[in-house]
């Protein structure tokens, strides 16, 4: 298939862009590196250096007779969002306005996109399924709740097919070391732990170790990046076999908490991680963890690679370079 994917130099679209590349898709990465790297397209993508807020870009660079859209462009720094709603609801919202306008306007009617764990808000039971209450609490959670529904309506209007995929926590790296760069001021738990381990910060800050869990420190479900760009070749599949609409979280369902992740990462690389606890953030869950039923039962999907001890290896190979 002809693959056009937004944001595909950034962390999770170069993984994606590698795994269906191997898969013999053809793709295309449009993305105006903002926070990704070209560094990390692979030789065999073409790139296309843009914005989907260049509407006039935009329409030339989807002219080319594309089969199907992954869009993953976005900002999505949950707290940052929180001081400067209008530029991710200018980015996030009316970047994939943009997008799916355009996409129907040359025939492209299949659409897979990267949603998040965000749409969920505080969770009242675990694990959280895909008809667990939607109510994020944080603007991030909010622009990518908007775009969902959005997509949700064209395709009641017969104009889309989709695919959306609500992220849990993404980490590791490919495993063979084809990804050259790391994240750009990471928002993430494991990316500030890797670098203070690398000596690029000094220490880890731990918001809150009064949460009701083991060792008072919050819980999430971390997921393999590879197994995330896995799901996306399965995803190319269900839409060109089924021609359907599909929603389903992608998680592991096992939780692990800070102050563990600390402890193994400690363990891996036999060196202290300094840390210290903070106060609590505003809106953030004790224990955050999913059911990805759905993919296991439409998409034949499970992940690979999400043990933690192999995103932490995959993590510190990379990072043991910076």
């Amino acid at each position: 298939m002809k693959i056009f994917i937004t944001g595909g130099a950034g962390y999770i679209g170069s993984h994606v862009s590698i795994q269906l590349l191997d898969a013999g898709h053809e793709v295309t990465v449009y993305d105006d590196l903002s926070l990704g790297f070209k560094e990390n397209i692979d030789e065999r993508a073409k790139f296309v250096n843009g914005s989907t807020l260049d509407l006039y870009h935009l329409k030339k660079s989807l002219s080319d007779n594309f089969d199907l859209v992954i869009h993953l462009a976005a900002y999505k720094a949950a707290g940052e969002s929180m001081e400067l709603p209008s530029i991710y609801s200018n980015n996030n919202i009316n970047g994939s306005v943009n997008l799916i306008n355009v996409m129907l306007e040359h025939g492209i009617k299949n659409l897979i996109f990267s949603s998040t764990a965000a749409v969920y808000g505080y969770p009242s039971y675990l694990p959280i399924d895909e008809n667990h209450a939607l109510n994020p609490i944080n603007f991030y959670g909010y622009t990518k709740l908007v775009v969902e529904n959005l997509i949700q309506w064209y395709a009641k209007l017969g104009k889309l097919n989709y695919v959306i995929f609500r992220f849990f926590n993404a980490a590791g790296y490919d495993a063979n070391g084809r990804i050259k760069r790391v994240e750009q001021n990471p928002a993430n738990l494991l990316p500030i732990i890797m670098e203070t381990a690398n000596k690029t910060r000094k220490k880890v800050e731990v918001y809150g170790d009064t949460y009701d869990t083991a060792d008072g420190t919050g819980v999430r479900d971390y997921i393999h990046v590879s197994d995330l760009a896995l799901a996306h070749e399965k995803a190319i599949d269900y839409l060109s076999e089924k021609n359907s609409n599909l929603i389903t979280n992608l998680a592991t369902g096992e939780g692990y908490s800070v102050l563990e992740i600390i402890k193994r990462v400690e363990d891996l690389i036999s060196t202290k991680i300094i840390y210290d606890v903070v106060k609590k953030r505003e809106g953030d869950p004790a224990v955050m963890i999913a059911s990805s039923k759905i993919a296991y039962e439409e998409l034949g999907w499970e992940p690979h690679f999400s043990r933690i001890d192999i995103i932490l290896d995959s993590m510190w190979n990379i990072y043991k370079g910076f």
